[in-house]
């Protein structure tokens, strides 16, 4: 029993780090029918957010609330990532839209930039890059309407991206000077080191829950909660679900729908950057450690069924605990008795990476049956 429950732990934790990071692409994938393969670089994104913060929070006059840094990095790479995948709609998917090879390919080319960006760029001016970007789509939302009407909206808005440039440079320059750790950016890993809070594990029946992961499954479960009702309940949500299910006729009615389009994307982009700092609490942050998961996430979605949540959760949990009771060889503990092939079979693929293997291999068998997933829902791609 003790085993039992401790695989079913196991497989929780697992699933809630694949969850959370396919619950962004579950929207924008879903619900849009974008294929975006730089989804995984929105996730490294929200993981350097992490750190980043973690670094700023480490300065003398933050010292004593050093602790609280997750708490503030949650949102911060939600901005941050969201704002990156709006600019990623505006400039390469909005004149993508119902191409989804184009799309795919486009995405692809755009993951390999920010890669490249990350390895290149010192990552105290990347910082400044990014609230540059921040400033300049957030100052429009709360400068007065009748400054972004007539004749000199050119001129405010122009000067609201300059200040939003001149507030990065800032940035970056007292950035760099101050932390000297964050002054040059390799291609070498970083770690993120946990608040005390979060370090060590609780005992409860015989068994250690490890805090890091306890603390990612309430992330997971309060990200899910939120989407759910935002998709169910808000104004907006309800323009998303309506523009996914008939386009023309919620143009009609006069729903806005490239606002809902920015919307969409900038919110999945969003969750990536959640996603993103779950991930980092796990292990080290790398320019390519966005692609370990990239996969996983269209696995999950599809298995789950395009655009469904509660399939997107249950695939999730699926293969974490799939990939628990195979990679760390529970499974022949539990069956002790197990015959002779299917043990052999089952130990050759007793290590983490042949799992996912084996597990994916299953999945690509199932959907042989049931293409369209555990949950299949009418979206706009179904409709093209």
């Amino acid at each position: 029993m003790q085993l039992l429950f401790e695989s079913l732990f196991n497989g929780v934790a697992i699933g809630s780090v694949l969850l959370v990071a396919a619950l962004g692409l579950a929207i924008v994938f879903g619900l849009m029918g974008v294929i975006n393969l730089a989804h995984g670089e929105l996730i490294m994104l929200g993981a350097y957010t992490t750190y980043v913060v973690q670094l700023i929070f480490k300065l003398p006059a933050l010292q004593p609330v050093y602790n609280l840094y997750v708490l503030v990095a949650i949102p911060i790479a939600f901005i941050t990532s969201g704002v990156v995948g709006i600019l990623l709609e505006r400039t390469v998917i909005r004149r993508l839209y119902g191409n989804p090879l184009e799309t795919l390919l486009a995405t692809w080319g755009v993951s390999l930039i920010l890669q490249q960006f990350v390895r290149s760029v010192p990552l105290a001016q990347a910082a400044g890059v990014v609230l540059a970007l921040v400033l300049g789509f957030s100052l429009p939302l709360v400068l007065p309407q009748d400054l972004l009407q007539g004749p000199k909206s050119r001129w405010v808005r122009a000067g609201s991206w300059g200040v939003s440039a001149l507030a990065g440079v800032l940035f970056g320059s007292v950035l760099a000077s101050q932390i000297s750790k964050i002054a040059r950016a390799t291609s070498r890993n970083v770690d993120v080191t946990a608040p005390k809070w979060m370090r060590g594990g609780i005992e409860f029946m015989d068994l250690t829950f490890p805090v890091p992961r306890l603390v990612i499954i309430v992330i997971t479960i309060l990200a899910v909660v939120g989407v759910t009702w935002f998709l169910n309940r808000s104004v907006w949500g309800m323009r998303i679900r309506a523009v996914t299910q008939n386009r023309e006729m919620s143009d009609c009615l006069g729903i806005p729908t490239d606002t809902v389009d920015v919307l969409t994307f900038g919110i999945g982009s969003g969750l990536a950057g959640i996603a993103g700092v779950a991930v980092s609490l796990l292990g080290s942050v790398g320019p390519n450690v966005g692609t370990s998961y990239i996969v996983g996430c269209f696995m999950v979605v599809v298995l789950g069924g395009v655009g469904n949540l509660l399939g997107t959760v249950i695939a999730s949990f699926a293969i974490g605990l799939l990939t628990d009771l195979i990679g760390a060889g529970r499974l022949l503990t539990i069956w002790p008795d197990m015959p002779a092939p299917l043990e052999s079979t089952v130990q050759f693929f007793a290590t983490t990476s042949m799992a996912q293997v084996m597990v994916f291999a299953l999945i690509v068998v199932f959907l042989q049956f049931r293409p369209a997933g555990l949950f299949p829902q009418k979206g706009r791609m179904v409709e093209a």
